[in-house]
Formats: C-alpha cells, structure tokens, sequence
C-alpha cells in the first residue's frame, strides 16, 4: 500500500465522482483508476459501488477512509511540526469563521506581532466548517453556535448580544427598544440557512409563534447592512458587526435569547505551531478587551 494511493482514495471519496477527482489531482482520469484499483487489489475488497464515473463509498469503503484519513492526518501534523521548528518566523495559518465581525482587527493585531506568517480564511456555513474542523484541516474557528465534540476544543470567547438594524424613517427607528413579536410583519435581508446566526434567529422567532419574512438572502454579512440602509428589509445584526453608518439604527430587541455565543474551536489532535499558539493568544486578549467596554 502506497501514500499516493491513500490520497487519491480521499480526494476520490469526498467529491464521489472520478473526472472531478482526476481534475483536483491534476492527473488523467486512467491514472487516477487504476491507482484506486490496485489499492483495492491490495485490500482485497471493492471500496466504491460504481454508476459510470459515479463513485459512492460502500460498507468496506466508509471504514477504510476513517483509517486513511486519520493515517494522512498524522503524517501532516508532522511535515507541520518539522516545518515550524525549521522555521519559526514563517508559516501558515488556516482559519474558518462563520462569525466573521471580529475578525478584521484580530488579524490587523495578529499581523503586527507575526508580519511574515501567511492565513488563509474560509467563511462557511456551520455544516462545512464541522467537516473541516474533525478532518483537521484548519488551526482555528470562530463559531457561533459554539460546536462540541469529542475531537473538538471548544472555548466560548465571548457573548454577542443581536440587534435589529432598520433604515432611519422606519416607523421602529425612534425606538429605544423592540419586542420581537412587533416584528411578526416586517420584511428581512439575512445570511443564507446553515449559517450560525440566520439559525438562532430563525428558531427563536419560530418559538415566538411565527417565522420571519426574508426578501433577501445571501452569503456576504456585510451586504445587509446597504439593504437595509436601501429601506429593503430589516436585519439582525450582532453588535460587533454595527457600522457607523447615518441612515442605520440599531435597537435593542426584548428577548434574552437573542444572543450569539462567539467560540475558537481547534482539533485537540491538531499540531499547535508557535503562530498558532500566538493567534489564539491575540484572540483571546481582543475578547477580553472587548468584554470589559461592553460592561
């Protein structure tokens, strides 16, 4: 049995399908085949019920891949661990975030300490961010909702009231206050379902007696505030996510549900690289900071 093939098993076991795999791998469709073939040769079992280029993983299959990808796992956190102490200065970090208000100035902050370490970050939906996160394919998350599991470390960093944006001149604007019911007929801009605030609000109104009327639903957090300023629709938005902008208002909704938890999550079984040690020490200290003006 061969790394190679154990790779090219993964890639050919989560996109299901043998011409994307082969396009992913940068390799031809007959290579990427009978590289699987052999390893099944090998194992002595079929991995894959096939359907033309259609792969779907079988009983055989689904038991292998844990092995492989736990196996793959483990000889990378040790190209990472070898390559972190060869050189400290320079780097890599992966990040998610479905909560993604913060995370501007915590990298500004980051930056200034570690200037030479390169990030890469994915905004994704809750779902996608858990598949990442038990595959230990990134360092750090900022979730909301926190997110719990036997192979997750989760710290809850801070607590992130919502509030209700609305245009000036909405008959709510002169409010100091807002009961989510009076909400019951308004129209709403919001975040796409999957993503971890949309879901909070959507099962707390619906527990309310009613479901919001969205008119708008997208990807880019920072888009909603410009329709709501356009009078299209209403939106919640978190209070690290409020902008200063003079045709917005942002009140208070009487509901104490009505609050995001912000978590960092990491893989326990992840290698922690000294960059990594320092971004979480960044994060931490902005919450911390951030905590004590909210008081």
């Amino acid at each position: 049995m061969e790394l190679l093939q154990l790779q090219y098993f993964l890639t050919v076991a989560r996109l299901e399908h043998v011409t994307e795999a082969a396009r992913s791998l940068h390799v031809t469709q007959s290579s990427l085949s009978k590289t699987i073939q052999r390893l099944e040769e090998d194992l002595g079992v079929p991995l894959f019920d096939r359907s033309g280029r259609k792969l779907r993983l079988n009983e055989f299959g689904n038991r292998f891949l844990r092995r492989a990808e736990r196996a793959l796992f483990e000889l990378e956190q040790g190209k990472q661990e070898i390559s972190d102490l060869s050189s400290a200065e320079f780097g890599t970090l992966e990040l998610a975030v479905t909560a993604a208000s913060t995370l501007p100035q915590i990298l500004r902050e980051f930056l200034k300490k570690r200037p030479n370490i390169q990030f890469h970050v994915q905004m994704l939906t809750t779902q996608e961010m858990v598949t990442l996160l038990h595959r230990g394919d990134v360092d750090f998350c900022l979730s909301s909702p926190p997110i719990h599991g036997e192979d997750i470390e989760c710290q809850v960093v801070f607590v992130d009231p919502l509030l209700v944006a609305v245009p000036l001149g909405h008959h709510l604007a002169d409010r100091s206050s807002v009961a989510l019911t009076e909400l019951r007929d308004e129209s709403f801009v919001g975040m796409k379902k999957g993503y971890g605030t949309r879901d909070l609000v959507d099962s707390i109104c619906k527990s309310a007696g009613f479901d919001l009327k969205y008119v708008y639903e997208g990807d880019e957090p920072t888009r909603l505030i410009t329709l709501v300023e356009a009078e299209i629709g209403l939106a919640f938005i978190p209070s690290t996510a409020k902008m200063s902008w003079e045709k917005t208002k942002y009140i208070p909704v009487e509901n104490d549900e009505l609050i995001r938890e912000i978590a960092l999550l990491r893989h326990k079984s992840r290698y922690m690289s000294q960059a990594a040690c320092e971004f979480r020490e960044v994060v931490l200290g902005y919450f911390e900071a951030l905590s004590k003006q909210s008081i």
